[in-house]
């Protein structure tokens, strides 16, 4: 049997020509997806350690708009995109007049919804890797099971056979079925390795936001009480009623005389 797999594709119906075809396309578009997250991933991963390090520096100068800057310029981290997304929220809000919800809670709000975009982001294309390693092995039945019946076809129509009449039917269907499956289990494969990567690199989203928040709220809690202290100072002093002395009254009581 003629096992050059080029001669084989040549030799096949129409039908099982458009099948291998379709394999091959879901085959290059499994290929390019897996390549461009693999850039997408390595980048933002190298990006986020470098801007890791500014960003701590600042924090903890609380050089927010400066962080911002930074953030904003730093265009392929995925947690430069998320602290820029906080960042914008919460200076805007404390410009603003004081609302209901305090500019932390709002910041927290920003912060969640901005963590869904990038895991959205993070698993972009990955529904087609899921549907060819799911697709691929029905789309090489399909083949198979239309090469066998072409191959029946062929024995009714001539009045006999044998295997000789049918192996090169069989032979062709059977190729687009280890077609599918060629295509299918590096698919699977690629998809499962994507998720584990885009899952850890979520896990590090959800530690860095954490941390953000806390680092805001301790800084947003020291304003406040420092807000507070000063305003009851000053409201102390206005109570004070500077005394030039003291008389009694016709009445015999003491009054205070300014």
């Amino acid at each position: 049997m003629n096992t050059d797999i080029v001669q084989i594709v040549r030799d096949m119906g129409v039908f099982d020509q458009g099948i291998f075809l379709v394999l091959v396309v879901m085959a290059l578009a499994s290929l390019v997806i897996f390549v461009e997250r693999i850039i997408a991933f390595s980048l933002s991963r190298r990006s986020s350690r470098k801007f890791a390090s500014v960003a701590a520096e600042l924090m903890e100068k609380n050089e927010h708009r400066e962080l911002l800057s930074r953030a904003t310029a730093a265009k392929s981290s995925h947690l430069a995109a998320l602290l820029a997304s906080g960042l914008k929220t919460f200076l805007h809000q404390q410009v603003r007049a004081h609302g209901k919800v305090s500019p932390i809670e709002l910041t927290r709000r920003e912060l969640l919804r901005k963590t869904e975009d990038l895991g959205a982001q993070l698993r972009r294309g990955m529904n087609v890797l899921a549907s060819v390693g799911s697709v691929a092995p029905f789309v090489g039945l399909l083949g198979t099971v239309m090469g066998i019946i072409h191959s029946f076809t062929s024995i009714a129509q001539e009045g006999s056979g044998g295997l000789g009449t049918v192996s090169a039917g069989i032979s062709q269907a059977l190729v687009v079925t280890a077609a599918g499956l060629v295509v299918a289990i590096p698919a699977v494969l690629a998809f499962n390795y994507l998720s584990g990567k885009s899952d850890e690199l979520l896990r590090s989203l959800d530690l860095a936001r954490g941390e953000f928040l806390d680092a805001l709220e301790n800084e947003f809690g020291h304003q406040r009480d420092s807000s507070a202290q000063a305003a009851s100072e000053k409201a102390g002093a206005h109570a004070q009623v500077p005394l030039s002395g003291m008389t009694n009254g016709h009445d015999g009581r003491e009054v205070i005389r300014v």
